[in-house]
């Protein structure tokens, strides 16, 4: 048996003896050993191989394998670029939470052209809308009107209820400019009027809720007619001073004022008709008619001037007091007609 394996690796090493040095060197081993190693070898004789495969050994740490290990290194760029180098599987760049991306967005000098150019469009546009509006309505002279403190409306309150005991109705003036109603009573101003018309809608909705006719579109109709009166009554005064020529430092928002005082007495003539009916409402409206009246005849004469044109409507010097007088007694007389025309329906 020993013979015969001797036989056929000298005939493998003379066959491939130029081409498998290798080889030699092994037979050369087993002939020394005669054989007597325990392993057997694969030839590389072309279609042939042993019979049992031999163990593989373990790879030394030089020699390269067949896979890298790529759980802890991330995978390398190939030739067409898919992959970065950098890439994270544990989360989101820093673009996608608008970190640097943001950065770059404002860094960017188109970005803040269109930004710079979008917000001077705006400060235009806001311009242009205060200057229409300052056309028609003067934001700071609506501001005066509103200047006022609990202390004005307390006295304010008691006058319109009882003038009789006011003495001094003259309004105030710093360096031609008049003070503010804090700081003179018989200034007008529209938070009084404000309010007042805000506690009589609510009134005459409790009033017609009381007498089971309230719904929605009674209400709607009742502050419609009382703001329409208004405006109709603050028309008709700036017609009649353009008509008669009489020179006045009554604005438009004086006359509101004035005419928004009558509220006050509306209201206290509805609570006086809910509480003691009929007969009680007819003395309020008798008592807040005359009081409101005697106000309005004391603060416009303080407030029309007697002066008239030389060419109106032919009247003679003697006439302008009269005038005047005739403008203040229609404006106080109109006000009682007013305020039964919103009383009278919410109390029955």
């Amino acid at each position: 048996m020993n013979v015969t394996l001797i036989l056929a690796c000298l005939l493998a090493s003379t066959f491939s003896k130029n081409k498998f040095g290798a080889t030699q060197k092994i037979n050369n081993i087993c002939i020394k050993n005669k054989l007597t190693s325990p392993g057997v070898m694969d030839l590389p004789h072309q279609g042939y191989r042993a019979t049992k495969p031999r163990a593989r050994a373990a790879p030394s740490a030089g020699d390269s394998v067949l896979f890298d290990d790529t759980s802890s290194a991330a995978p390398g760029m190939n030739s067409q670029g898919f992959y970065t180098p950098a890439y994270n599987m544990a989360g989101p760049s820093n673009d996608m939470q608008g970190g640097p991306g943001v950065n770059n967005l404002f860094a960017d000098p188109m970005a803040s052209a269109a930004m710079m150019y979008g917000s001077s469009l705006a400060n235009q546009g806001k311009d242009m809308v205060n200057k229409e509006i300052n056309r028609f309505m003067s934001v700071n002279k609506l501001k005066y009107f509103f200047a006022v403190d609990t202390r004005y409306v307390l006295k304010k309150l008691m006058i319109l209820m009882f003038p009789y005991t006011h003495q001094d109705w003259e309004v105030r003036y710093h360096r031609d400019t008049p003070l503010t109603p804090r700081q003179d009573v018989n200034a007008p101003d529209l938070y009084i009027p404000t309010m007042a018309f805000i506690t009589y809608i609510l009134l005459a909705g409790m009033a017609l809720g009381i007498q089971k006719r309230f719904s929605p579109e009674v209400l709607g109709l009742c502050a419609s007619t009382a703001l329409v009166w208004i405006i109709i009554e603050v028309l008709v005064m700036l017609l009649s001073l353009y008509l008669l020529t009489v020179h006045s430092d009554l604005s438009t928002f004086d006359l509101i004022a004035y005419s928004g005082y009558k509220y006050v007495g509306m209201i206290f003539t509805v609570l006086c008709g809910l509480m003691f009916g009929s007969d009680g409402y007819y003395v309020a409206l008798a008592w807040s008619s005359c009081a409101l009246m005697f106000f309005i005849v004391r603060s416009l004469k303080m407030k029309i001037l007697p002066s008239i044109s030389s060419d109106s409507m032919g009247m003679g010097s003697n006439s302008k007091p009269q005038l005047r007088l005739y403008i203040t007694v229609a404006t106080a007389v109109f006000q009682p007609i007013i305020i039964y025309w919103l009383t009278s329906h919410l109390v029955r």
